[in-house]
């Protein structure tokens, strides 16, 4: 018998908007329905990848140059991809992933100013058309995404402490993205209760795939 391959969901968004916690109640929903799940996130996922991660999201603003960042995330997506999502894939795991190439082209491109053609010429060369089956994206006020970073009290990365005007960049950015690929995407009001959150994005995932239902 022929092993079903998984879905590959992605969540999108700035910094705060609420993905971790709703990829986590997906991946809740979906195992109460008898889905195989993985959570896994960018960049990061596996043990190359988190240490790029580190690299990435520590130290001062000016430590890398937008394109350096490209490249380091395509190095650990890469990485990601081969030795994780893949696999998982492969045995019919459906895979969560907090950010994933949406994300490159956002923060390198719109925000640091790297070519788009460029970034899409790197991931068409490194990614052989793969690509997230649905993707949630969550829009909020890039002002309430930074209150909310703040009260999380967790240690800020590079991105965390950017401006608002890059934060207001990044939020742009997402949208036209959404609008450019709007098979793919779907747009969530990041402002919008947890529980409703939630719902939505179960009614999406029934809506994009044949065949599934959460009880």
């Amino acid at each position: 018998m022929t092993q079903t391959r998984g879905k590959f969901i992605s969540f999108e968004g700035g910094e705060g908007a609420g993905k971790s916690t709703q990829a986590q109640r997906l991946c809740d929903a979906l195992e109460r329905n008898g889905y195989e799940t993985l959570l896994t996130r960018e960049p990061g996922g596996t043990f190359g990848a988190e240490a790029i991660r580190e690299l990435v999201l520590s130290g001062a603003h000016e430590r890398w140059s937008g394109m350096t960042e490209l490249l380091l995330m395509y190095a650990a997506r890469v990485d990601h991809v081969e030795k994780l999502i893949e696999p998982a894939l492969a045995r019919g795991v459906w895979v969560v992933c907090d950010r994933f190439s949406d994300s490159t082209l956002a923060y390198q491109g719109y925000a640091r100013g790297v070519d788009l053609a460029r970034i899409q010429a790197v991931h068409d060369a490194v990614m052989n058309g793969f690509a997230p089956d649905i993707t949630f994206l969550f829009d909020i006020d890039p002002v309430l995404s930074q209150k909310r970073v703040e009260q999380r009290g967790e240690e800020l990365t590079r991105f965390d402490t950017e401006t608002l005007e890059f934060h207001k960049v990044i939020r742009e950015a997402f949208l036209d993205i959404a609008e450019k690929n709007s098979q793919r995407f779907h747009v969530i009001d990041g402002e919008n209760s947890r529980d409703s959150i939630a719902t939505e994005i179960l009614r999406g995932v029934v809506d994009a795939f044949d065949g599934v239902k959460f009880v």
